[in-house]
């Protein structure tokens, strides 16, 4: 009897008995290393990459192993990127638009000011052109990604005075996260691009005025709330930012396909479960810093027309000069358009309706 005619009549219990196993288990042992732009102490955007590494081994029994090392363990948080493009790791957890000094396109994957909510992001990578217009951009840094995970749209940051107008930005020290830094600068913002574990000395000591990260579980986790008292909303900028594994296309076609099919579930996994523990701990954690008498207020609407505006005159500037930009903004853009027509006639209207009913 051959081996499919085998497992076919035996099952898996037959299959083991017989000394034939799947696939999977007859692979050899395989080690990789994966640096990530996050500190450890926080457990959703940093812990993604612990939820992937250990769905790898599971689903190989433990024959691929991927150790997790925090931001600055290998190489400095922003310099992953490189690490993987040049081979000295297999991979990284990390936000793309941290990149977009390299090339502008980068941000795309991630989040640009005014861009797609979380939803609409995935829907564009997963089933829209997303993935296979950046996995084209990204072949030309020697990588391929693979979704890591979604923090929803995110809240404007902490400022140590309040904001009233536009002329209330003008020489702010605020860290931003990579790309929405162009577009502050044109309000007369002085955009800083730290790491998460520095921008508590930063904010505290007055280097910075103000600074966002992510939400509350995250800010509060790091203390934002001790050092500046007005909590803004929304971020505008990250309606939706995607992170992201990247990994050695070396690396990865040297996998065996079971391998590289088991990457690709692990990080559809990490992705989904990255965005379900922020939006379960973020009102816990919100609640609590209201009772902390942190100032939660939201950004005056003239601020956030300039912002668009500022926005959408950069875009139109890169899409004159920069050919990748182009093409990828130009699909992404055409995508959100018609997401936000479906959106508004479904999801925009019942949410609506129920934040204005007592539960």
């Amino acid at each position: 009897m051959d081996r499919r005619s085998l497992m076919k009549h035996a099952g898996i219990a037959g299959v083991l008995a017989a000394g034939i196993a799947p696939a999977v288990h007859a692979q050899a042992a395989i080690r990789w290393r994966l640096a990530s732009s996050f500190p450890k102490p926080l457990d959703t955007i940093y812990g993604g990459a612990e939820v992937f590494a250990k769905k790898v081994s599971d689903m190989t029994a433990g024959k691929f192993q991927i150790s997790v090392h925090a931001g600055g363990e290998l190489m400095p948080p922003f310099g992953v990127v490189d690490g993987v493009q040049q081979g000295s790791v297999e991979m990284c957890h990390t936000v793309p638009y941290y990149y977009f000094g390299k090339n502008e396109a980068f941000a795309i994957g991630a989040a640009i000011p005014f861009g797609m909510n979380s939803r609409q992001m995935s829907a564009w990578m997963y089933e829209g052109n997303g993935r296979k217009l950046m996995n084209e951009f990204y072949a030309k840094y020697n990588m391929v990604s693979f979704p890591g995970g979604n923090t929803g749209t995110q809240m404007g940051g902490w400022f140590r005075k309040e904001i009233k107008t536009v002329a209330d930005l003008k020489g702010l020290k605020f860290r931003i996260g990579g790309f929405a830094g162009k577009v502050v600068e044109r309000l007369g913002v002085v955009p800083q691009n730290l790491p998460g574990g520095e921008i508590y000395q930063a904010l505290e000591k007055g280097t910075l005025d103000a600074a966002e990260w992510v939400g509350p579980y995250d800010d509060q986790k790091l203390g934002f709330n001790k050092v500046a008292p007005f909590y803004y909303y929304p971020g505008w900028w990250e309606g939706g930012p995607e992170v992201d594994f990247f990994v050695n296309d070396k690396a990865l076609a040297a996998l065996p396909a079971e391998y590289r099919a088991i990457i690709e579930t692990a990080a559809s996994h990490a992705h989904i479960d990255m965005q379900a523990k922020y939006d379960a701990r973020n009102p816990t954690a919100l609640k609590q810093l209201v009772g902390a008498k942190t100032k939660i207020l939201p950004f005056p609407k003239p601020v956030l027309d300039a912002s668009f505006k500022a926005s959408m005159e950069l875009y139109a500037e890169l899409s004159e000069k920069n050919p990748d930009w182009k093409k990828i903004y130009t699909d992404y853009r055409a995508f959100q358009k018609d997401q936000i027509l479906w959106f508004r006639f479904a999801e925009s209207r019942f949410d609506t309706y129920m934040q204005s009913v007592t539960l």
